[in-house]
């Protein structure tokens, strides 16, 4: 479950970044839960097709966030925030994430 929601943020950051067809296998198997016969059926391919899809699309987004460190900042910056005790601060902080 960690897994999925790693990934999850991760294509909040850089789905953009993905071709459409990515865009569509990655939501396809991590958002309406779908299995690879049920993918490999709706586009007319393998199932080890769409297993290598969905494993090319993970590594590029992890491949995007090693180079950005995108959720990394994030995580550090809702660290941080949890300290701040001014709540001005602390909503102007968060208006940033």
């Amino acid at each position: 479950m960690e897994e999925v929601i790693y990934y999850n943020n991760l294509y909040d950051f850089y789905g953009n970044l993905l071709t459409e067809k990515q865009r569509q296998y990655f939501e396809d198997y991590y958002f309406n839960n779908l299995s690879f016969s049920e993918m490999a059926e709706t586009y007319n391919v393998s199932r080890n097709a769409v297993f290598k899809q969905l494993h090319i699309v993970t590594d590029k987004l992890e491949e995007y966030e090693s180079k950005l460190k995108l959720l990394e900042k994030k995580e550090k910056l809702l660290k941080v925030i949890d300290t701040v005790t001014d709540k001005k601060l602390k909503e102007k902080l968060e208006e940033l994430i």
